[in-house]
């Protein structure tokens, strides 16, 4: 879980060899690719005609005919334009992994609808995966390069229950999904700026600042970028009582609840720094903030909160690490399932979409529209969540289990 930054440095030794392959399954993830958009800018224009009513002339007798009054004019429905994609620069408490710069980037559009994502891209937690050479994490960012997806970014698409809403995007280049708050010596040529949840707040401040009128809001996240989603939903119904604030986390839902892995991404990354002072979290250790906790101990605290996920029942990045870590690399899907009945059990509804196959992501691509599980269609459910619904579960019958 997450509250206000805090910049405190957590210092940890060498972990074993397990508990390394614990962290590296739950946090690993794929790079959401962007590049430039346009600069067109944004207009929200609302047309409205007067209403005005005849006096009778005062030079004259007043008539013996019936007084007539104009039928006001039909008010137009307000014309929302989308603009192209504006950056906002990171500031000094904002940076990536190599100390670089960050920028996030911004698409206003309707004021009172928002998505606020967070962008996958791997993770970093030894000198070896955190070193120049390494592939498991993106590092920094090519400053000026605008997002450029398609999926629910796809603005021209008539099928995007969310074309003509607002984004505010976080980029990734921290490799602790969006959480860490410390910088890390792992070797004496190697030194890491977790800095994920700084970076992450400004999207989160961003949205308030910008927004401050918004009703309904959606905190999504692809790979590593879904982990931190349901926890920054919570933040964010702390500050904007009054939206309606649900959640789409795609691809992170075969992580588990593993005490001793909780305990590594607390002292690895700070992540206890920015723990809310919730009520609901007064008895909790650092054992017990796991991935699946964030779920529940944001529906806890806020259970006006709508959450679902989406997942790919042998999704091939997350099947590959549960298998480092000593569980059954083709055994996914009972990982997923387990992890929504936990916390489910909890007391936090969680609408979920499991759909067959052994991709990873769905949100930014043009699968999103094509995907169908059980004659129900993705964009549909999708559409039923931010519309204001709750989804029935979706699963797949045949999920193309790997031999």
């Amino acid at each position: 879980m997450i509250r206000v930054p805090a910049h405190v440095c957590g210092i940890m030794g060498d972990m074993p060899r397990r508990v390394v392959a614990l962290l590296l399954v739950s946090l690993v993830a794929v790079a959401s690719c962007s590049s430039s958009g346009d600069d067109a800018s944004t207009v929200t224009e609302v047309s409205t005609a007067a209403t005005t009513t005849e006096a009778p002339s005062t030079d004259a007798p007043a008539s013996t005919e019936p007084a007539t009054t104009e039928a006001p004019a039909t008010t137009e429905p307000a014309v929302i334009t989308v603009g192209g994609w504006q950056s906002i620069p990171g500031g000094p408490d904002c940076k990536c992994s190599d100390g670089s710069p960050f920028e996030i980037w911004e698409r206003p559009a309707d004021p009172t609808k928002v998505m606020l994502y967070f962008e996958g891209g791997g993770a970093c937690f030894s000198a070896e995966t955190c070193g120049p050479d390494s592939q498991t994490y993106k590092k920094n960012l090519e400053l000026g390069v605008a997002p450029d997806l398609g999926g629910v970014f796809d603005e021209t698409n008539p099928e995007n229950p969310i074309a003509d809403w607002s984004i505010v995007y976080v980029p990734y280049c921290t490799g602790d999904a969006h959480l860490g708050d410390a910088e890390k010596v792992y070797s004496d040529t190697v030194t890491i700026d977790h800095n994920g949840f700084n970076n992450a707040d400004l999207g989160l401040q961003t949205v308030v600042a910008d927004y401050p009128d918004v009703e309904k809001l959606l905190v999504a996240g692809s790979s590593a970028g879904s982990i931190p989603s349901p926890g920054f939903a919570g933040l964010a119904a702390d500050v904007l009582p009054d939206a309606e604030i649900v959640t789409f986390g795609d691809s992170s839902g075969a992580y588990p609840d593993a005490p001793a892995l909780n305990v590594v991404i607390g002292g690895l990354w700070n992540v206890q720094a920015n723990i809310p002072d919730w009520p609901v979290n007064d008895d909790l250790a650092p054992e017990d903030w796991s991935i699946p906790a964030f779920y529940v101990q944001s529906g806890l605290q806020h259970p006006e909160i709508t959450f679902a996920r989406f997942d790919f029942a042998y999704d091939q990045i997350q099947t590959v690490f549960l298998g480092l870590a000593g569980s059954p690399a083709d055994d996914l899907l009972s990982f997923i399932e387990q992890t929504e009945a936990d916390i489910e059990a909890a007391g936090v509804p969680i609408a979920s979409y499991t759909a067959p196959g052994t991709t990873h992501t769905i949100l930014g691509g043009d699968d999103f529209y094509a995907m169908e599980v059980e004659g129900v269609r993705l964009v549909d459910f999708f559409a039923t969540l931010v519309g204001g619904g709750v989804p029935a579960d979706v699963h797949c019958v045949d999920c193309q289990r790997p031999t």
